[in-house]
């Protein structure tokens, strides 16, 4: 757990709530008092009544803190932060949330602390964490100490868990906050003692924990005589870290990276050592780096060019940093190697690192050279061969060759050993699968169409038996005659009426697909001497479709894939030559994609969505018109997760009325002279991309 800048977020949120709860408060913090006694910080906190019992604390050892925390309290001091710079004792904070109160003690390094109550006043002792001496005469860290004499605590569960840093976390349920706890470092273990506790039958075991990937690889909790004793068995070059919070106990074991320019090993920032203080008077410097060696536990090889004096009057300073000030003054540069430093001056490195480069370069050039065989698994011998003949590159030596067989995959390179190591190292780094991606894209095309049309047609005919002058019919017609008269009166034909001639009023309904369903009216008197034909069609349509296309394609990691499907439409096109060829032109659904997988386990997706199809539209000869639905991007998606890379959508509204000028405006009467067409087409295309990184046991079914 880290509480870097932990103070400064909650205080803000402690602040947040103090307003609206200042008068609910039943007591108050008044006064903080600081005095010094021998080794020991004392703090006095005056409150406006006395408490009934100490209140629960914690102590945070990175970076060290002791805090308590004041129920049904105020803040009454006026102030959130009180400096003090008192032995180990920085400085106070003083936040409030709602009824509770918390003070934070900052201190210089790790303390043991101790609270009792006087009268109105709460006393907190601060004391330098001692050093205990067990039975077997190991010297242990004393973490906190008991505060209930002669009762037994006990230890109700142990847990194990991995942090976000990869540190190895064990976590101690305790009975009481009053558990004493010593620990140390012994040997390659870390062993944590708990003054008389129990520990239960069921937590009496041995914890392999290797396969959580942090330094720890496994922890022993057993009876010690009245003491449970936890050894806790790190890996590698590692350090750890000791809290309390209330009845939890926990210890953090991170492994840490060596930095050879840093005397003391670890990640915290800065000077690191054991604290020392130094009053040298003119002194020889061979002595003190000695001294400090000494006290870092380091083993010191001091060159006979180092000479000199000087005078140091420090108080409380980490060893490491009097070592780094010494370095400072006298022009010194040192060079580690495990736990034994080489102390000189700078000039007499640099000249003496040179010589080893130059008399290396020398050893390299006289060096016998050896063939090895590389076979090549999951990489195409070619690149690596390609990039291995590249007269820029440094992984061979200017006497190095290499030879490829591209049909065993294999590489032959002769060079001398130790760039042999080099180039294993790099092909173990490269030769290795590559991982695979499934991604599956869905295609929704939804479409809604409605159109309603309604029509009128009206004529008016009287027939007459005898003829004109010129030989013509004496027939009377206004927009012709309906040849149906004979067999129907008024009804709704069974498909379009039959008209002999030009209606007074011509206006059918005009649907764009189908048959408009026609009502015929005719009026006609009883000699069959004058008709009144009168003919409504109309059509109303609504449909509505929806499409999905389900491209899927597997590829590897980086390695752009596509899949297709579709029709190659053919069509006339003129040559050079002036006659006429064949062509073809696509219209497909294709699905071009380039997956990357980023380290965190997310997908990096380059796509290229294309859904063309076929228009119903007449190019007259120039060719085929193809409607086409294109989307391009870049997304970042979560292994698994489902995301809309786009969607268009369309919809076409038109209104259109045909009418006789002056009759089509009559009321009434004038839905006798007019055509009205109404059209209302909705149109969606969305695409989702689910892509998903495929483990090895997993196939595509």
């Amino acid at each position: 757990m880290k509480f870097k800048n932990w103070f400064s977020a909650l205080a803000a949120v402690f602040c947040l709530a103090a307003a609206g709860s200042a008068g609910a408060q039943q007591n108050s913090i008044e006064a903080l008092n600081v005095a010094q006694q021998g080794g020991d910080v004392i703090v006095k906190i005056d409150l406006k009544e006395p408490l009934s019992a100490p209140p629960a604390g914690f102590s945070v050892a990175n970076p060290a803190r002791v805090a308590f925390d004041f129920p049904s309290t105020a803040n009454g001091l006026g102030r959130n932060t009180q400096s003090v710079n008192e032995g180990d004792l920085k400085s106070l904070n003083v936040v409030q949330a709602g009824e509770r109160t918390r003070l934070v003690l900052n201190l210089v390094r790790n303390m043991n602390y101790s609270a009792r109550v006087e009268g109105k006043s709460l006393l907190v002792t601060l004391s330098p964490v001692t050093r205990v001496v067990d039975s077997s005469g190991q010297k242990s860290t004393r973490f906190a100490e008991e505060s209930l004499v002669g009762t037994r605590h006990s230890i109700r569960d142990i847990t194990f868990r991995r942090g976000k840093d990869g540190e190895g976390r064990i976590v101690v349920d305790l009975s009481d906050v009053g558990t004493g706890i010593d620990i140390r470092q012994q040997g390659s273990t870390l062993v944590v003692d708990f003054l008389k506790t129990n520990l239960p039958d069921h937590l009496r075991r041995k914890l392999d924990v290797t396969d959580f990937a942090t330094p720890v690889t496994g922890v022993v909790t057993e009876s010690k005589q009245d003491n449970v004793r936890m050894t806790i068995t790190p890996k590698g070059l590692w350090e750890h870290n000791a809290y309390q919070t209330d009845n939890q106990f926990i210890v953090e074991v991170k492994q840490i990276i060596e930095n050879p320019n840093k005397l003391v090993q670890g990640t915290k920032i800065g000077y690191q050592g054991p604290r020392v203080s130094i009053n040298y008077q003119n002194g020889d410097v061979r002595a003190l780096l000695r001294l400090m060696a000494e006290e870092l536990g380091l083993n010191a090889v001091i060159s006979e060019t180092v000479t000199g004096t000087t005078t140091l009057v420090l108080k409380d300073v980490p060893a490491d940093q009097v070592v780094d000030i010494i370095f400072q003054q006298k022009g010194l540069d040192m060079r580690k190697n495990g736990n034994v430093i080489l102390i000189a001056p700078r000039d007499e490195i640099a000249t003496r690192e040179k010589l080893e480069y130059e008399a290396r370069q020398q050893i390299g050039d006289l060096e016998p050279l050896r063939t090895e065989i590389f076979q090549i698994n999951y990489h195409k011998a070619e690149t690596i061969f390609a990039a291995l003949k590249d007269k820029s590159q440094t992984l061979l030596s200017k006497r190095g060759q290499v030879v490829m067989d591209s049909r065993s995959n294999k590489l032959f390179i002769t060079d001398i050993p130790s760039r042999l190591d080099d180039i294993r190292r790099m092909l173990g780094e490269i030769d290795i699968p590559s991982r695979q991606v499934l991604i599956e894209a869905r295609i929704v095309e939804a479409s809604d169409a409605f159109s309603k049309n309604i029509g009128v047609r009206l004529g008016a005919f009287t027939p007459s038996t005898g003829r004109g002058a010129d030989g013509r019919s004496n027939n009377l017609a206004i927009g012709g005659g309906n040849a149906q008269t004979t067999s129907q009166a008024v009804g709704i034909t069974s498909g379009t009426p039959t008209f002999l001639g030009q209606q007074m009023v011509n206006l059918p309904a005009t649907p764009r697909s189908g048959a408009a369903g026609a009502l015929s009216f005719i009026l006609y008197d009883k000699n069959r001497t004058r008709f009144l034909d009168l003919e409504i069609s109309a059509l109303e349509a609504d449909g509505r479709g929806k499409v999905i296309s389900s491209p899927r394609v597997m590829t590897a990691n980086q390695v752009e894939a596509l899949i297709e499907q579709g029709v190659e439409i053919p069509y006339q096109q003129a040559t050079s030559s002036g006659a006429t060829s064949v062509s073809f032109k696509k219209a497909n659904l294709a699905l071009k994609v380039k997956p990357q997988i980023t380290p965190d386990g997310k997908i990096t997706l380059t796509l290229d969505v294309n859904k063309d199809t076929p228009s119903t539209l007449t190019t007259q000869g120039a060719g085929v018109a193809i409607d086409t639905k294109h989307v391009k991007t870049e997304v970042l998606v979560e292994n698994g997760g489902t995301v809309v890379i786009g969607g268009i959508f369309t919809q076409n509204l038109k209104s259109t009325t045909n009418k006789i000028p002056v009759f089509g405006d009559l009321p009434y009467l004038g839905w006798l002279f007019k055509n009205n067409e109404t059209v209302d087409d909705k149109t969606e295309l969305l695409v989702f991309i689910t892509p998903r990184i495929v483990s090895e046991n997993l196939n595509l079914n």
